[in-house]
């Protein structure tokens, strides 16, 4: 371990990880102002289960739809700006679908706040491994915390809003300018300049000698494998997320009757297990780490929902969703960092075609589910959480070992 890692960062260096921890924290706080008022703008617009269903679903298209931009966009403007300027713009989408008068406005407003997102969560992920790289250690899991207290932050501000009777007007104009304003703060004290050095040994090897003709095809299909493996270990984490989001609160109180309160608890269980496995992800990577922290949270996940699935109780099926948040916590951050490490791929092309691709599972799973539970049960089809562990347990030798 060189010097270098040992040091105390700068505190240039200190100021912008809480300028990043800002931008996580915003992100996460300002979607979750809308997701409560959900129901209240169904009813008030008049429309059925499935115009509801497809008007939501704008949300993740266009984020996949925007979301290969994002690294082209990084590498003109920087990522500190594009994540303050994505957050700006997905503040303005999220009011406008609060205020929509028609459904089709409210879909357009929930497109245009996705593909914002997108922008914004691939830049604030370049910008924090940017001061990762400076520190020397792991701190990118801590970021992810950060959002899912900036997540809860949201809701509960949406909840308050509710029960005071705040219309939905004025609360969501107070969220996006107050996190608006958060936002460009933060800027003031993120990183400045390019986002990678130059590394001209790089493409060559050596100065002034060229690559070999024969090197490089197999470091082009090495990369590609790299990158396929990445976006399955992401994509795994995701698979698990929704598992809970959707699912979770569902096959509690239809499959095993659970009270409506109890069975809230599966995916408060799994967010909250997550929380705590990304904060303390960075010291168990640092020590051994990203593969067999990836390997040992993927066995968790598999062997926690997989005995929940086989013996189905409602206490273990709360404990199997928190064995499977926890187990899942670092996945995303993991493979966030290694495909924004990638040899042969420009500033923030690996972030983005991982970031895109696992949003296009992210969206894709709910309904596969769905099929699954009704062909058979919604109990099979909630195998798909230690399937995704063992998913992990295949492809997470791409990920870094433990440093020397």
């Amino acid at each position: 371990m060189t010097v270098d890692v040992l040091r105390r960062p700068a505190l240039a260096d200190r100021r912008a990880r809480l300028a990043v921890a800002m931008l996580f924290f915003t992100n996460g706080a300002l979607f979750a102002n809308l997701l409560p008022r959900y129901p209240q703008i169904k009813a008030d617009l008049g429309i059925g289960n499935a115009a509801y269903g497809l008007a939501v679903a704008a949300f993740p298209a266009g984020a996949i739809t925007a979301g290969l931009a994002a690294g082209i966009l990084v590498r003109r403007f920087g990522s500190a700006r594009v994540a303050v300027g994505g957050t700006l713009l997905t503040g303005v989408g999220i009011l406008a679908a609060g205020l929509a008068d028609s459904v089709v406005v409210f879909a357009g407003a929930l497109f245009l706040a996705g593909a914002m997102d997108a922008f914004t969560d691939v830049a604030q992920n370049a910008h924090g491994l940017r001061v990762q790289r400076r520190y020397g250690r792991s701190i990118i899991n801590s970021f992810h915390a950060i959002w899912s207290i900036g997540a809860v932050t949201g809701g509960s501000m949406a909840a308050a809003a509710i029960a005071l009777g705040v219309a939905r007007g004025p609360h969501l104009l107070f969220s996006a300018v107050a996190f608006s304003v958060a936002a460009c703060v933060a800027l003031r004290y993120c990183l400045p300049g390019p986002e990678t050095e130059a590394e001209p040994a790089a493409e060559t090897g050596t100065e002034g000698s060229a690559p070999s003709p024969t090197r490089a095809p197999a470091a082009g299909l090495r990369t590609g494998w790299v990158l396929a493996a990445l976006v399955l270990i992401a994509t795994a984490g995701t698979l698990v997320e929704d598992a809970g989001m959707s699912w979770a609160t569902l096959y509690l109180s239809d499959s095993l009757h659970a009270t409506a309160a109890l069975a809230a608890s599966g995916y408060v269980a799994l967010v909250g297990a997550q929380f705590v496995g990304r904060i303390v992800g960075d010291r168990l990577v640092d020590r051994f780490g990203q593969r067999a922290v990836a390997r040992s949270g993927a066995l968790i996940a598999a062997v926690g929902m997989g005995l929940a699935l086989a013996v189905p109780t409602v206490p273990g099926t709360v404990l199997g969703f928190a064995a499977a948040g926890f187990g899942v916590a670092t996945l995303v951050p993991a493979a966030m960092h290694e495909a924004d490490e990638l040899p042969g791929l420009k500033p923030g092309s690996g972030l983005t075609l991982v970031s895109w691709l696992m949003r296009l599972g992210f969206l894709l799973s709910p309904p596969v589910v769905g099929l699954v539970a009704d062909a058979t049960s919604l109990r099979v089809g909630l195998l798909v959480v230690p399937l995704a562990g063992l998913l992990v347990l295949l492809c997470a030798g791409v990920l870094r070992p433990r440093r020397s």
